[in-house]
């Protein structure tokens, strides 16, 4: 979960936290922020200090005094003594803006294996139809062959995998895949697809992905 303010800076950590295959959900309407926390339950939570109706400070005090989710400080407002008085507070972390990203991903990932909320061991593989896909280590497998995929097609995958019954539009996965940037061509999901078909073939499973024109996409039924 993301509690920030700003716009952009909230669209920008969605989108990252997205392309490293995490669900994301981010509050818009600062009412009765720790409520809303309690009725979404998040594994983990981003905190700005800044915020227009609560300090966050005193917002990461009330979700302690009814819930041990684990939250991480994320603020521009970077002296000593706002780490220590944050920490102090319930965080779990501080970490300063502007923020690295591979840095906030290592440390999100620190925080949630520490407290024991990482979902990925028994989310990590999803099979279907014989094909396996582990999203931790972009790799695909059919009987005892794999190939490795890139991360947006091991992305788009994850997606049709977790929708496998569904015919899934174009548009959710060219939002899904490229969500921060401001334009892509649809060509480019056309292309992701067919790179996804070739490494399939790699490991001699063809008809995989089926296209339904005018529509999108869809696993191909079980057998």
């Amino acid at each position: 979960m993301i509690i920030e303010d700003e716009p952009k800076i909230r669209e920008e950590l969605a989108a990252l936290l997205r392309n490293s295959l995490y669900e994301v959900v981010a509050i818009e309407k600062f009412e009765a922020v720790a409520l809303q926390v309690q009725q979404l339950a998040p594994d983990l939570i981003l905190l700005d200090i800044h915020l227009p109706e609560q300090d966050g400070q005193a917002l990461c005090g009330e979700i302690r005094r009814t819930m041990e989710v684990p939250i991480i400080f994320l603020t521009s407002d970077s002296n000593a003594m706002t780490e220590t008085n944050s920490i102090l507070m319930g965080g779990d972390d501080f970490i300063a803006k502007p923020y690295h990203p591979s840095v906030l991903l290592a440390r999100i990932s620190a925080v949630l294996k520490r407290t024991g909320r990482s979902k990925l061991p028994e989310e990590s593989v999803l099979e279907h139809n014989g094909v396996r896909l582990d999203i931790r280590s972009y790799k695909l497998q059919a009987g005892s062959r794999t190939v490795e995929l890139s991360k947006n097609e091991c992305k788009l995958l994850h997606y049709l995998f977790l929708h496998k019954e569904e015919v899934v539009p174009r548009l959710d996965l060219i939002e899904y895949l490229w969500d921060n940037e401001v334009f892509i061509d649809d060509n480019a999901l056309s292309v992701t697809v067919n790179r996804i078909r070739g490494r399939l073939s790699e490991i001699d499973v063809i008809n995989f992905i089926e296209t339904k024109r005018g529509a999108g996409y869809k696993l191909r039924s079980k057998e």
